[in-house]
């Protein structure tokens, strides 16, 4: 995976916060960039793409939890931070709870507090960023792999041992993947489930089951939106006991006529293929 540029944005409506916090930064290796405001903030992020984001919560206008909501509702696989005096724990434990936020300090803070969390943040930027491409990668390879099966298959029709044989394969081939993965139909009905199935969606992850037992909001919205065949999103959500994890969803259809869903689950940062 090509490097990605440690890009760092502070938003702030005090000057001397900005200067303090671009001084404490400037010799860990960032790109910082800085804002006076939420507007401003999101301008600077419809420019250019940055990794973490540090926001003041009382600001004038708008407040760094509205802020780092509409960040994550424009630019998810950024990670938002958010520096807030004590009275205003509540907001920030609600914007947490909802997923709008990464970590929050208190003002003021400690600085090798800080340094240390936001030196964090990067490294689970990067993690997800590389999860990412190796679920990519590993998509790829199973649609060229079902490529080849379907060629095979074509030239096979009359051998039903053969058909058999690649049936039992692909099955097993589905249970020993070592990610989570779930086949929803068209109705919202579980239609296929391989062992690591509970482990990424939870005890309620089984066959005959419904979809919705199991799924967060997030992804079963994604479920419901308009997506051509072959097409395919990523989620990064709370998943089972409140972890955060990167969904997976692509519709299905493309190579057969059975519909539905495919959706896999990872928590992001445990899972190295490579190993």
């Amino acid at each position: 995976m090509s490097e990605i540029p440690r890009s760092l944005l502070l938003v702030d409506d005090e000057a001397g916060v900005l200067s303090s916090l671009s001084r404490l930064f400037r010799t860990d290796g960032y790109e910082i960039l800085r804002a006076c405001s939420g507007q401003e903030g999101l301008d600077i992020l419809s420019k250019q793409a940055v990794s973490v984001v540090i926001s003041d919560q009382r600001m004038p206008g708008m407040t760094g939890v509205e802020f780092l909501r509409k960040v994550r509702e424009n630019y998810p696989k950024t990670v938002r931070i958010v520096l807030s005096g004590y009275t205003d724990l509540k907001s920030v434990t609600d914007a947490i709870n909802e997923g709008a936020i990464y970590k929050f300090l208190t003002k003021p803070w400690d600085d090798t507090e800080l340094r240390a969390l936001v030196a964090e943040a990067f490294t689970f930027f990067e993690t997800v960023a590389y999860n990412e491409q190796q679920t990519a990668d590993l998509i790829r390879s199973a649609q060229l792999a079902s490529q080849h099966l379907e060629e095979v298959v074509s030239h096979a029709k009359s051998t039903e041992k053969l058909t058999m044989a690649i049936l039992m394969m692909s099955q097993e081939v589905v249970e020993l993947l070592p990610l989570p993965l779930l086949g929803v139909s068209p109705d919202g009905d579980i239609v296929l489930a391989n062992m690591a199935s509970v482990n990424g969606f939870g005890p309620k992850a089984a066959l005959g089951n419904a979809a919705r037992d199991c799924l967060p909001s997030d992804v079963l919205a994604a479920l419901t939106d308009e997506m051509s065949s072959g097409q395919s999103r990523y989620l990064h959500t709370q998943g089972p006991e409140g972890i955060l994890r990167t969904y997976y969803v692509a519709k299905l259809g493309r190579w057969s006529p059975a519909g539905g869903y495919l959706v896999i689950a990872e928590e992001a940062g445990k899972w190295n293929p490579i190993g």
